[in-house]
This record gives structure tokens, sequence and C-alpha cells, in this order.
């Protein structure tokens, strides 16, 4: 277990070195950095007297190295071009909002999605599973910001049941939870029902129930364990998903998190935050990826083999 933590863990810092130079070079993508962070009317003596100071006349290689020290070492992505405040401190103030966002996503489209899914598979062919299945093709199929749109209208103007924007309280969190949640509940749906439906026509559910272990047993301890496995390892990569996904529902419920913050930072060209956002986003993913390869071998002893 611990050689397969080890591998695990040097693929995930070869990972975010990768996303070091992408997030690096972001910054060199639209123009010159000195004259996105000098007034339009600099002279050309102070553009090279800047670029001298600042190390930007120096080749790209050592440049790099430079940011990934100061990144590394110091947490510091540079100073923002709009507010003068440096991007690690702004990242600071709106990452807990994102990840608290997501966490209560994820744990939303779970909480329906094992038991919805699991009774589908148990009751194949029923009223509930034929339910089921009608809820995942419509969940796929609809767009986020026009879910989220809708739940504003429903439960925030017409039943004036829930806030529609804010963050001071835990009741804010309801509409944008709910509406990434819904984003990704179809997918786990899906994979806890095929997973059930797969594991109870395994010889080993019929020599537990042979055995007169009660059903409930069966399920829980034999069944759900082994099925749960591709939806432990899909979770972890869904946290991609729903950071992506939060920009859209930030943006819609003016949640004040990184994904508002990026589609802001965009807008005005503010790239070391653009830099800082990108490098939290690529560390939330693998981390994510990194705690769901480990729950899985925990779960399924075979996977370390691997």
């Amino acid at each position: 277990m611990k050689t397969y933590c080890l591998r695990r863990l040097l693929q995930a810092v070869g990972v975010c070195l990768v996303i070091s130079m992408i997030s690096f070079f972001l910054l060199f993508l639209n123009a010159d950095p000195a004259l996105m962070l000098l007034p339009p009317d600099t002279k050309v003596e102070d553009i090279a007297l800047f670029k001298r100071q600042m190390g930007l006349d120096r080749p790209v290689v050592f440049q790099y190295g430079a940011f990934l020290k100061k990144v590394v070492l110091e947490g510091d992505f540079g100073t923002s071009f709009v507010s003068k405040v440096p991007a690690s401190r702004i990242l600071a103030e709106r990452i807990p909002a994102t990840l608290t966002l997501a966490l209560a996503a994820l744990l939303f489209a779970n909480a329906v999605a094992i038991p919805v899914g699991a009774l589908a598979a148990i009751r194949r062919y029923s009223l509930l599973d034929n339910l089921a299945t009608f809820l995942v093709l419509m969940g796929q199929a609809m767009p986020l910001y026009w879910l989220g749109i809708m739940l504003i209208i429903i439960f925030g103007v017409w039943l004036g049941w829930l806030p529609i924007s804010g963050s001071e309280k835990a009741v804010h969190l309801v509409l944008p939870a709910v509406t990434l949640g819904a984003w990704i509940l179809p997918i786990n749906m899906r994979l806890v029902r095929s997973g059930m439906l797969e594991v109870l026509t395994k010889d080993y559910i019929r020599t537990a129930r042979a055995k007169g272990l009660s059903e409930g047993r069966v399920l829980l301890k034999h069944a759900f364990k082994n099925a749960a496995i591709p939806l432990v390892t899909v979770s972890g990569m869904q946290l991609s998903l729903l950071l992506g996904g939060a920009v859209v529902t930030e943006t819609v419920f003016a949640w004040p998190g990184l994904g508002r913050l990026a589609v802001d930072s965009i807008k005005m060209g503010d790239y070391p935050v653009v830099q800082a956002i990108v490098f939290a986003f690529a560390l939330c993913v693998v981390f994510g990826n990194l705690v769901a390869d480990v729950a899985a071998a925990l779960i399924d002893p075979r996977i370390r083999l691997d």
C-alpha cells in the first residue's frame, strides 16, 4: 500500500509541475508582460529599465525557475494588476467559498444518487427504475445555467423560500449546491445502478444468500461495497467538473468564489490572479484524484497490484 501511495504521489507532483508551466506561460499569451503592467504612454527606455528590474529581459527558462521558486517556497503569484493586492491573498479569500460549494454539491449528488440508484437496481424494470432512468436522461440534457435560473424563479421569486444570492448564512448555499450537484447527479445515479446490477449477478452474492444471510447484509456488506468502487473513483475526478461548473453557478447566484473571480479577472486581464486560480484549480483536481485512488485501493486491494 505504501508503494502504491508513493507512486500516485510522485505522479501528482509531475502533474503539478506541468500545470505550473501552463500557468506561467499564460502571462505570455496575450502580449509582452511589461506592456500589460505599464501605462500605454510609457517610453521605450522606461520599458527596458522595468524589464531589467523585474527580470523580464532574462531567458524564459530562468524566468520560469524564478516563478516556480516563488510559488513553491513563498506561495507568491505576484500582485494583481487591478487591485494591487497579492494574488495569493485574493485566492485565500475566495477558495473556501468554492470548496464549500463543490463539496456540498458532491454530498448532495451522492446522497440522492446512492439510494435511488441502488433501489433502481434492486427493483429492476419497476416504476422506480423507469423513473430513475428518465431522471438520468433529463438531468444529462439539462443546461446548468438554465437549472440555476429555474430554481431562482421557483424557490426564490415565486415561493420566496430561499435566497437567490449571498453567502452569509448556510441557507444561501442551498440553491447553488443543488444546482451544481444536479449536474453530476445523473452520472452518479447511473454508475450506482449499473454497478449494483453487475455485482448482484456474481457468484459470491448467490453464495451469501445461500448461507442464509439477511438481504440487507448481502446488499450492504457484499454488493454495495464492490459496486461503490467506480463511484469513489469518479467522485474524485468529478471535482474538476464541479470546479468548472462553479464558474457558471457562482456567476448565476453571485457566489463569491474562484469561478466568479476567474471570469472577472479574465475580463480585466488580471493575469497574476488568473495564474493563481489555474494553479489552485489544478491542485484541487490532483488532490481529489489522489484521494479517490487511495480510497478505491483501500476498498479493493486488487487495485494496489495494477
